[in-house]
């Protein structure tokens, strides 16, 4: 469980901190953009009050408090799994990019009322209107990792352990 943990420390560190610097620092909610590495990085100001590219988007309460909560229940879910049926390294340092992840966009609803997204790629003459975080990198990626890196092989650990081996 070491690994999920610093894992997950780091990816909320990086997660956080970058949010701090580009939102606060680089003053991007008040700039709204700026071109990174034109056309395809840019910073864009978008607050996410839903999920991923804004679906269920409610400005009430009551819907961010259950987005919250979900996000928790997953958290608790991957945590407990892990915890239970041990996978492989690759698949804790993948539970661990997950929670990290989820958490930091927790933070944000807690902090702001929405999740702070800025990172927007466009590329070849498309210009993409959505605007994601490392947080929503790292939920995808760990999520990916969990899929890939779990499984049959995964619960080796617990089994062994069990044997005494």
């Amino acid at each position: 469980m070491r690994t999920v943990f610093w894992a997950a420390l780091w990816v909320f560190l990086l997660d956080q901190v970058s949010k701090i610097v580009v939102v606060h620092l680089l003053d991007l909610r008040t700039l709204g953009e700026i071109e990174v590495l034109p056309p395809f990085v840019t910073f864009r100001m978008a607050w996410n009050s839903g999920i991923n590219f804004g679906l269920f988007s409610g400005h009430s309460e009551a819907a961010r408090m259950v987005l919250i909560a979900i996000a928790l229940v997953i958290v608790g879910f991957v945590l407990v799994w892990v915890w239970r049926d041990p996978p492989g390294r690759i698949g804790r340092i993948s539970a661990g990019i997950l929670v990290g992840g989820a958490l930091g966009n927790v933070i944000d609803r807690l902090l702001y009322g929405a999740v702070a997204d800025f990172l927007n790629m466009s590329c070849c003459g498309i210009d993409n209107p959505y605007a994601f975080n490392v947080a929503d990198i790292a939920i995808f990626a760990g999520a990916f990792g969990l899929v890939i890196f779990t499984g049959s092989d995964g619960g080796k650990g617990a089994r062994k352990r069990k044997k005494g081996t």
